[in-house]
């Protein structure tokens, strides 16, 4: 749709409140209702723009820790960073509330995010050409990464070489994207929590939890777009703005391979500006609203808001339970394209495109039914409660099948042994190497014609290569001495665990599913637990608690797990970059079990609210049947106390 009918549309409103004929016309039913359904809409889209940032990053996250030579651990403290900046402002800014100009608070955060991701995509163009390990040049004679005999020889990697990798540009490539992650998370303060309590404030209580839904719904499409405009650009060549196509000298498939990550972040800043303009045009208040007391009287009763929302036990436990939700989602978002890639030997185009176009979307699939079941069935507080840990327990049943789908790693000649033990032998060589001088940080894995994969063709004794006659492309290479058949191609063998992606990506897929409904009651639990005024504070206490406990620790906690389970890491210049083979065996038992025992904790959460509300209910019931009054000495109920008092009671 046209920005200019969001433009228009807000233009009209305003125009209208300045006139007090047509003021009396919009607080008819229909025009409020429209009004309502405009701006679900407009804070629809520029939450499907601000997530598609999010989600963006998280599909390139692997795709940049090849390209920049970053560990699991700084790739998840990057994918994190954006949740600092948030940390610090979202109490502050959710405290006021009402009480500030909301519309105008997004659009200005709107546009912030936008800076944001054009200061993470800057970082492709002050960095210099994508630099692997024997890079192939564009001569027909280069037989670097070969097996050469001579005593000369020289490693593709001289100190000069070293010198201009480590230049300044390099190194504020990563201080940069997080200086962008940081204005990321400042820019999302007010998006989400304004937004929430704009549309609660003003929406009736049946048709507030579809409108809640649909934000909700979105929230999740946003990501999924991200992870499938991650799926197109990760196809382009990271240098596709230097080099032409047939200067190209990798395909898809090799695990060098660094996709156009950067494309993505210009396309979603230009989104995200012309998503942000209508809400400079949004009133700051709809008809019928009660007027607010001015921000000195509010300072002072900060303590007393704070003590009063977090002394609230069903509060507290809901979001408590939506934070290990949380974490989990974070740590899955970040890395599970990665999983994808190394369990089950994919390429990061692939394994973005099964997140993007089929978990996020069933998960929100889940969350708009969850929504509409409320709406239909105009279920309770208590029965909320149940219907998340219903969904939650479900979700361990699926989730915990996924520890045993994968596949051990695959035997690396000379790295990794045919046995069972995995041990590492770093500086192993083979006797028909022996001489042939390998480097020591070379990365170019070969599969032999036997089906034995060897980190180079140097390594395997390839004396010769085979290239294509218009690219630079490597066919085949041959003489290979340490190979039977003497001829190996290019890329790793590979898992050999495909045949176990369609049932992962089923459960996995049915999880998210199954999960994704407590989201949209969980939602309406926190909302209805607290004062109608504290709305506005407590979205933003949530959001600042998944931020501190969740979306900033989880991808960090991801990230050291999967590093404690490399066994090879690469090197450059004589230090470590990413890692080049892990222990497949370790990387699913620790990535996945962090994803059950997350779920575990939000099922005792939910369990614990549900337990709560009963006893809560039962105290109720008891106090209105012992309300009785005497009729000709009898005993009987008081219609005005005990009938009014069951009527409270939660379903």
């Amino acid at each position: 749709m046209n920005i200019s009918v969001f433009e228009f549309g807000a233009l009209q409103f305003h125009w209208m409140l300045s006139n007090q004929s047509c003021y009396r016309d919009l607080s008819g039913k229909g025009s409020l209702q429209s009004f309502k359904g405009l701006f679900v809409l407009c804070h629809g889209m520029l939450q499907l723009a601000q997530l598609l940032v999010s989600g963006y990053l998280k599909s390139s996250i692997s795709t940049i820790e090849r390209r920049y030579g970053f560990s699991s651990q700084k790739s998840g403290i990057l994918a994190s960073f954006n949740e600092v900046g948030n940390i610090v402002l979202i109490v502050f800014v959710s405290f006021f509330g009402s009480r500030v100009h909301r519309p105008r608070f997004i659009g200005g955060g709107a546009l912030l995010v936008s800076l944001a991701a054009l200061i993470m995509a800057m970082s492709h163009f002050i960095s210099g050409p994508y630099q692997y390990t024997d890079h192939i040049s564009e001569s027909k004679d280069d037989d670097s990464g070969l097996c050469q005999l001579e005593s000369s020889f020289q490693s593709p990697l001289s100190n000069h070489s070293c010198t201009q990798q480590e230049s300044h540009s390099q190194q504020g490539v990563f201080p940069l994207l997080l200086l962008g992650q940081l204005l990321l998370g400042i820019g999302g303060v007010p998006i989400q929590p304004f937004g929430i309590s704009y549309i609660d404030d003003y929406a009736s209580k049946r048709n507030s939890p579809l409108y809640l839904g649909i934000l909700l719904a979105v929230t999740s499409i946003g990501p999924a777009f991200g992870f499938m405009m991650g799926s197109f650009m990760l196809r382009f060549y990271v240098d596709i703005d230097k080099m032409s196509k047939d200067q190209i000298g990798l395909e898809r498939k090799d695990p060098r391979w660094v996709g156009a990550w950067w494309l993505g972040f210009l396309v979603a800043a230009s989104f995200l500006f012309l998503t942000s303009l209508p809400y400079l045009f949004f009133p700051r208040q709809m008809p019928k609203e009660p007027p607010s007391p001015s921000l000195p009287l509010f300072l002072p009763g900060f303590p007393c808001i704070v003590l009063r929302t977090l002394r609230n036990p069903i509060y507290l436990l809901v979001v408590l339970a939506q934070v290990h939700l949380a974490a989990m989602v974070a740590g899955l978002a970040t890395f599970m394209a990665k999983f994808i890639e190394r369990q089950f030997t994919q390429t990061a185009s692939f394994s973005n495109m099964m997140i993007g176009g089929v978990s996020i979307p069933l998960a929100v699939l889940g969350i708009v039914l969850g929504g509409a079941l409320m709406r239909r069935l105009s279920i309770s507080t208590r029965g909320s409660a149940l219907m998340c840990t219903a969904a939650i327990l479900m979700c361990m049943l699926t989730a915990l099948p996924l520890l045993l789908l994968g596949c051990s790693t695959q035997s690396v000649t000379g790295t990794i042994p045919l046995s069972s033990s995995s041990v590492l032998r770093q500086n192993g060589s083979l006797g028909c190497s022996a001489g042939c001088s390998c480097p020591t940080e070379t990365f170019n894995p070969v599969c032999g014609s036997d089906g034995v994969e060897f980190i180079s063709p140097c390594h395997a004794g390839c004396m010769t290569k085979v290239q294509d006659n218009n690219t630079i492309k490597v066919l085949n290479y041959t003489n290979c001495g340490c190979i039977n058949g003497s001829h190996a191609l290019p890329g790793t063998c590979g898992s050999n665990c495909e045949h176990l992606l369609l049932p992962f990506m089923v459960l996995s897929a049915l999880t998210c599913f199954i999960a994704s409904f407590s989201q949209t009651p969980s939602y309406m639990m926190i909302l209805r637990s607290v004062r109608t005024e504290d709305k506005s504070f407590a979205v933003g206490v949530q959001y600042m608690l998944f931020r501190m406990l969740a979306f900033l620790p989880a991808p960090v906690l991801y990230g050291i797990a999967i590093d404690t389970t490399c066994i090879l890491w690469g090197k450059k210049c004589g230090r470590n970059t990413s890692c080049h083979y892990y222990n497949m065996d370790l990387f699913r038992q620790r990535f996945l079990g962090l994803q059950v025992l997350f779920v575990c904790g939000a099922f005792i959460c939910f369990l614990l609210s549900l337990l709560i509300l009963r006893h809560r209910a039962g105290q109720q019931g008891q106090q209105a049947e012992q309300r009785y009054t005497v009729v000709n000495g009898v005993k009987s109920p008081d219609n005005n106390t005990a009938s009014k008092e069951l009527q409270r009671m939660p379903a």
